[in-house]
């Protein structure tokens, strides 16, 4: 989002603060630090969310600025827990979509190529493919393992 000319919060665990960072946030947010999400402004147009985990969506509804949307792109087991005066009080909206088009990924490819935007990944040799598979299980993966041929 730094690379489309984006001014990027990253809201995370702390332990990723700086990770965020390294990779083009202007910003980051401890997720868990109660007085550090209590004072981020209502400035945001957009939050993305990538977790798979129940959080309180209302406060994210409460950061974004009129008109602003949460849009999700993990896929949350749990229902979601929303206040209608968080949508209505503002124009807010909430909306999800999956990894999108053919065109679409085409579309991103280039411009992360264009703009030197990398992944974030471990790399494996094929030959340790239970080494991986063990630490995907456990969910110490940082992001993607990529097997190696």
């Amino acid at each position: 989002l730094n690379a489309w000319g984006c001014e990027v919060t990253a809201i995370t665990s702390k332990n990723k603060l700086q990770e965020a960072l390294d990779m083009g946030a202007h910003f980051s947010v401890d997720s868990r630090d109660d007085t550090a999400m209590a004072l981020l402004p209502r400035k945001f147009d957009m939050i993305l969310s990538t977790v798979n985990v129940k959080l309180d969506w209302n406060l994210y509804l409460s950061k974004l600025k009129p008109k602003g949307r949460l849009h999700f792109v993990g896929a949350t087991l749990e229902p979601l827990d929303l206040r209608v005066f968080n949508l209505t009080e503002a124009q807010r909206s909430v909306s999800g979509s999956d990894t999108g088009s053919m065109q679409t990924s085409n579309m991103m490819m280039e411009f992360a190529q264009r703009h030197g935007v990398k992944p974030v990944i471990e790399r494996y040799p094929f030959e340790q493919i239970n080494e991986a598979i063990d630490k995907l299980r456990k969910g110490d993966v940082r992001y993607r393992i990529v097997l190696e041929y």
